[in-house]
């Protein structure tokens, strides 16, 4: 979010490992990048409904980056957990570097902040999340120390600096699957709300071109992995019109990528009417065809021109095979002055994702962390806690997916050192019933003496499955360490997965999709004779 806005306390609402310290340096075969590629409708659909870690690792404290600068904890495994716990399937980073990068030629990060970016990154990664990381506040003219900054003078020494810290973030995570996401950088313009000046967009479209050819070559997994690339101000208008955007050309990717398959998101923000989302003030504190009192309401952005500006979006970029993001979107509170304003604050969350979803876009929500007056907060950080239960329904219920019925059975530890866990993290609401037949298909991502491992169940029968068992053999010398989206036992030989509270039901043709990460002593291999509810899988 743009630092034109602003809250006492916790400066602006964003100018803008554990398990896997292992991970460090992994390095992976030159066919590694095959596995397990999606089309764009694929990753937009796996991708489900997605969440801010808002005012965070963007934060900085006189231009060096600093995680509790702006009011908000340290990120832990514990909150990730509780953000999973609630349907989200996607969390966006944003990250700043700033300060933290050393001096030319090499512009070296400082190793404890690289770390602790792949520490939370982790975070959700190892829970089967997909993970969005991005360059946040180093375009911001109002930030201290920035310096991507588009209508500079030193344009040659800005690609230079930008190309070194790109090489090593890419170089750090070149080993993870695609469930990781690059974004090249946020909101980034020359100040002004006008329209698109050049050549600051020329300088944009080289920025983007620069990070999607520097993280290509460094290999791995990085050859194939999806990459997010804004236009001016990730404004819907400036990227999606007539006004100078050019989508990067992506010569380095892997050629294992079928030749009509893209692997270029598009960015893009989507705050309007602003009055209503943003405006601190209690005029405008409804939204939407069930506001009931017009001068609260807004004279313009309604769903006819939400529906209007995603149709731009898919007009534009998705029927090329461009699937969009909409990487932030989001609506303050207000309650202070209209104590029904969050009712329209959940229409608006849910419209906003399924007007996204209509057109081929995947979304992430806004938070930053603060609750309260104009905060855009929906978690209690502190206490790991939901604080917006209604906009957290209206987000899943609008991007089809499920949340647990309870809150998780036990509490997640908060220690990023913790000994994972092969539990389930919710108790199973229904007891396993319903055979029917299934198709099961494994996605394993290894390295040194590791690996991760994402199941998908589909229920391939004619009559619904409540509650589910998954059998399966693990490889001789796997050992499962930590799971997701069900409990895991015993933790190698012939283990028994059981859904959790908020997927047990698979409808026919229905599907979920679980995983776990493990050791191994070099055998790799996907696990053999699934079983479904004690049916054998194909």
């Amino acid at each position: 979010m743009s630092s034109r806005v602003r809250r006492a306390g916790l400066a602006f609402l964003a100018a803008g490992l554990a398990v896997a310290a292992s991970v460090y340096g992994v390095t992976v075969s030159a066919s590694a990048d095959v596995g397990a590629q999606r089309t764009a409708s694929q990753l937009v659909a796996d991708m489900g409904a997605g969440w801010n870690l808002g005012n965070t690792l963007e934060a900085n404290l006189n231009g060096v980056p600093n995680e509790t600068a702006w009011g908000n904890p340290a990120a832990t495994q514990a909150l990730i957990d509780r953000v999973r716990a609630s349907g989200f399937k996607t969390i966006r980073i944003p990250v700043s570097y700033l300060g933290h990068i050393g001096a030319g030629p090499d512009y070296t990060i400082n190793a404890a902040w690289l770390n602790r970016i792949q520490e939370v990154v982790d975070y959700a990664y190892n829970r089967g999340l997909h993970v969005l990381i991005n360059m946040h506040g180093d375009g911001y003219k109002s930030v201290a120390g920035s310096w991507l900054i588009c209508d500079a003078a030193s344009q040659t020494t800005i690609r230079e600096k930008y190309q070194k810290v790109w090489q090593q973030v890419a170089n750090r995570f070149r080993g993870y699957d695609e469930h990781l996401i690059f974004e090249s950088m946020n909101e980034n313009f020359d100040g002004q709300y006008g329209n698109p000046t050049q050549p600051c967009y020329s300088n944009i479209n080289a920025y983007n071109q620069i990070f999607v050819d520097t993280v290509r070559r460094t290999g791995g997994t990085n050859a194939s992995r999806w990459l997010l690339v804004p236009g001016w101000n990730t404004n819907i208008d400036y990227t999606a019109g007539n006004h100078g955007f050019v989508i990067p050309t992506d010569q380095y990717r892997s050629s294992s990528i079928p030749a009509g398959e893209q692997r270029l998101m598009i960015s893009v923000h989507y705050y309007d009417p602003w009055d209503f989302t943003g405006t601190e003030d209690g005029t405008i504190t409804q939204w939407g065809a069930g506001a009931t009192n017009p001068a609260k309401k807004s004279v313009w952005g309604q769903e006819d021109f939400l529906d209007g500006q995603m149709k731009k979006m898919y007009d534009t970029f998705v029927t090329r095979g461009y699937p969009v993001f909409v990487g932030e979107y989001g609506s303050i509170d207000k309650t202070t002055h209209d104590p029904a304003n969050n009712r329209y604050r959940a229409d608006y969350a849910r419209a906003v994702v399924s007007a996204a979803k209509k057109y081929g876009a995947a979304t992430a929500y806004w938070d930053n962390g603060y609750n309260g007056q104009y905060g855009f907060g929906l978690f209690n950080r502190a206490s790991v806690t939901v604080t917006q239960q209604g906009i957290i329904d209206a987000i899943i219920s609008a991007a089809g997916g499920s949340q647990p019925s309870t809150s998780p059975s036990t509490s997640p530890s908060t220690s990023p050192s913790a000994s994972p866990s092969v539990s389930p993290s919710v108790s199973p609401s229904t007891s396993p019933g319903g055979t029917g037949t299934c198709r099961v298909s494994s996605a394993v991502n290894a390295w040194g003496t590791g690996l991760t491992n994402s199941l998908t169940i589909t229920n391939t029968g004619t009559t619904a499955v409540n509650g589910w068992t998954l059998a399966f053999t693990l490889a001789t010398g796997q050992s499962i360490v930590s799971g997701w989206s069900a409990g895991y036992s015993p933790a190698s030989g012939t283990v028994t997965a059981t859904n959790a509270g908020y997927n047990g039901a698979l409808a026919p043709g229905g599907s979920v999709t679980i995983g776990y990460q493990a050791n191994h002593t070099g055998n790799a291999a996907a696990p053999t004779g699934f079983k479904l509810n004690g049916t054998a899988c194909n």
